[in-house]
């Protein structure tokens, strides 16, 4: 069995073709999808601005396979987000996706200042 990562994907697009219905109701909820919705979860939650209503972000959280690597965590996010989108009924466009491997991840920690 191979060890599995975990990545966080930002999958970002753009609106296209949405229907009076549905842009009315992207501009009612936008409240809900700003700033301070933009959490990394398995289920993705989405974040744009209402004004101009153009662009969109996703935010997932992906286990995968290491040896499928950033690829795979990508592809599986970007089809996550078509379901969901699909599901609210508005049309996209250019989907693309930020990949980071948590688990290879460096981080840099600052020095503890001498006293």
């Amino acid at each position: 069995m191979s060890e599995q990562h975990t990545y966080r994907v930002i999958v970002r697009g753009t609106w296209d073709g949405l229907t009076d219905e549905a842009r009315a109701r992207l501009l009612a909820e936008a409240g809900d999808h700003g700033m301070t919705s933009m959490r990394f979860t398995e289920e993705g939650s989405l974040s744009y601005e209402p004004a101009p209503l153009k662009h969109f972000s996703m935010r997932y959280v992906v286990m995968s396979d290491a040896v499928d690597g950033e690829e795979m965590a990508a592809a599986l996010a970007e089809d996550r987000a078509e379901g969901a989108l699909r599901a609210l009924g508005c049309g996209f466009r250019d989907l693309r996706s930020t990949v980071t491997d948590l688990d290879t991840m460096k981080i840099n920690r600052k020095p503890a200042s001498r006293r």
